[in-house]
């Protein structure tokens, strides 16, 4: 579930000056700062799914929380609704993210060399390890890349030039299934149902509710 975060969102705004235009092009690096705050607080407003008119609203109550004006509202009495407004945007990302990543699944687990575990995590040999495979139980050390379906970056250990090391029975399912299918020295493609990594919580900004997730992972070593 997400976070509810108005009002800390409202609260962050609070510097942001009165006489920048809203649609602005950021010029000077203080615009390019406060520009940057608005995306920051963007990201907090994910999980909303708003559309542009939702969004002309919301500017409307942050315009007027920021300058002082009264409130056409009263904040308390709605908070409740803007708990179920985020949980039914949620849930709705959630099915649509869900029938499209069942697509995905389904055509990975199609491909040539592809097996599929018990929880439906799909996993495709790059290269083939020559040591032994870890299990639950033990701490891995791994380069690994890691997208959404449509090929967007989300999190890499090959982009930072760092592995990363992490006992596998605290990370996602998907994870601890597929590398215990795997050798030292090894390398992977792991396609995560949803239910085998974030479910319908997701992991915001980057990745929605009941999203479909795609990992290439090299098994380095199993640290002891």
């Amino acid at each position: 579930m997400y976070r509810f975060v108005l009002f800390t969102v409202v609260v962050a705004v609070l510097a942001l000056p009165a006489s920048v235009p809203a649609a602005a092009d950021p010029k000077s690096e203080e615009d390019k700062t406060f520009y940057a705050l608005g995306l920051a607080i963007s990201q907090n407003l994910a999980a909303f799914d708003l559309s542009e008119a939702e969004l002309e609203m919301v500017k409307a109550g942050l315009t007027d929380g920021v300058l002082g004006n009264p409130g056409k509202v009263d904040l308390p009495a709605y908070a409740p609704k803007l708990r179920e407004l985020q949980r039914s945007r949620a849930a709705a990302v959630a099915a649509t993210e869900r029938k499209a990543g069942e697509a995905f699944v389904a055509k990975a687990a199609d491909e040539k060399g592809a097996m599929k575990t018990p929880s439906g995590v799909v996993v495709t040999m790059l290269r083939p390890g020559t040591g032994v495979s870890p299990k639950a139980s033990d701490t891995v050390k791994v380069h690994y890349h890691g997208t959404l379906t449509d090929g967007t970056v989300f999190d890499s250990s090959v982009q930072r030039g760092e592995p990363a090391t992490f006992p596998l029975n605290q990370v996602i399912k998907c994870w601890t299934e597929g590398l215990q299918q795997m050798k030292v020295g090894g390398k992977a493609r792991l396609v995560c149902p949803s239910d085998t990594a974030y479910g319908d919580r997701g992991s915001p900004p980057r990745i929605k509710p009941g999203a479909t997730l795609v990992f290439e992972v090299e098994l380095l070593d199993i640290v002891k």
